[in-house]
């Protein structure tokens, strides 16, 4: 597989699609595991690395899943590739930087990755879009069970499954879900959400994970414990309280908007709507605080029913023959393919910060009618 293969298209799991895709960009749920009999990977020799990879490898690339699958070995993959695939969250920091043999089994629709040799010998993973952790668990624990009538995975009666790091112990399950936060932001509160969060001894991460900030509103809330509590308890957690009274705040922090600022409001569309469509130069970080402006606008007016003037003019944006649900996709589609990696191995070669910064002008005045497209 070539990563010029997804590089042009959005992936599904990022389509704007699903339940509550106004506020819930995707789940996912990851499941780590590691091979009955072999050392964890910070203990084993490339040899012993190599061994598990070329296992692992073969199991997963056997699996019938219901779409093409393609390996990608990371180890060997160039420094532009590693970060594509982590803008795509299709691998993790650890794995785009670690070291030694290690590789990616990738669905090429891209619910489905399979990292192996990052921290444990396998991490699976399964997205969707909007709020799906049912159809996720669904899926995964699927997929689990068929590797494990191939393979015996380390195991303890007492411990459950066995993993590298001791807060993936029992069922090894990490659920996440991504979130677009705006109002919260915009109002003030979001350091509420942050604090609550973290009293329920759930992680919260940026829009590329563990170290990363959470440009353009985006969190990924996750639980940080997987013993104690089975697959299903945690699910039930995230289903019925955790992430559905997070999205009432959401809904909430934009009405308060429109009732008590919608001034505010409209100021931010109409100026991330104007710079968008006329700057020549934007950095990674403001393209996606303006496109999360401009998402925002464009989900109020679909969900809420909003009308101010920003957002009347911003929904004139939209052709007559396109659903505004299928507009969402091109801001979720611009988010990603603006991102550094994704501008150079589409354009073709590497581009120093400033080149980047006029290609992705370039794309987002083309993509959303601005005045040059020259």
């Amino acid at each position: 597989m070539k990563i010029t293969d997804i590089s042009n298209n959005i992936n599904e799991w990022f389509s704007g699609a699903g339940p509550h895709c106004d506020a819930v960009i995707s789940s996912r749920i990851r499941l780590a595991r590691n091979l009955d009999g072999h050392k964890f990977l910070s203990r084993c020799s490339d040899s012993e690395k190599t061994e598990i990879l070329n296992l692992l490898k073969n199991v997963t690339m056997s699996l019938q899943i219901g779409d093409n699958v393609s390996y990608v070995s990371v180890d060997e993959a160039s420094s532009l590739d590693r970060n594509l695939l982590m803008e795509r969250h299709l691998i993790s920091r650890g794995h785009a930087l670690g070291k030694g043999p290690r590789g990616v089994v990738l669905a090429h629709r891209e619910f489905f990755a399979a990292m192996i040799n990052e921290e444990d010998h396998l991490r699976l993973q399964v997205l969707k879009p909007g709020f799906q952790l049912n159809g996720c668990y669904e899926q995964i624990n699927s997929i689990d069970d068929r590797i494990e009538k191939q393979i015996a995975y380390a195991f303890s009666t007492k411990y459950g499954y066995l993993t590298a790091c001791p807060t993936n112990l029992g069922t090894g399950i990490r659920i996440s879900v991504m979130l677009h936060l705006p109002a919260l932001k915009m109002t003030g509160q979001i350091k509420k959400f942050l604090n609550a969060a973290r009293a329920m001894n759930l992680a919260v991460r940026g829009l590329f994970g563990e170290g990363s900030e959470a440009a353009g509103d985006f969190y990924q809330l996750s639980n940080q414990v997987s013993l104690g509590i089975s697959e299903m308890e945690l699910i039930k957690q995230f289903e019925a309280t955790l992430v559905p009274e997070i999205i009432d705040y959401e809904r909430q922090a934009r009405q308060k908007l429109l009732e008590d600022n919608s001034q505010s409001l409209d100021d931010k569309v109409s100026r991330a709507l104007a710079l968008l469509r006329n700057a020549h130069l934007i950095s990674s970080q403001e393209a996606l605080t303006l496109l999360s402006h401009i998402r925002l606008g464009i989900n109020m007016r679909e969900h809420m029913g909003a009308e101010t003037p920003a957002l009347k003019s911003l929904c004139g944006l939209i052709p007559r023959n396109v659903a505004r649900s299928e507009f969402i996709q091109t801001i979720n589609r611009l988010f990603m393919l603006t991102q550094p990696a994704h501008l150079q191995i589409n354009h073709g070669r590497h581009l120093d910060p400033t080149k980047r910064d006029a290609l992705r002008a370039k794309i987002i005045r083309s993509e959303l009618g601005g005045e040059s497209r020259q």
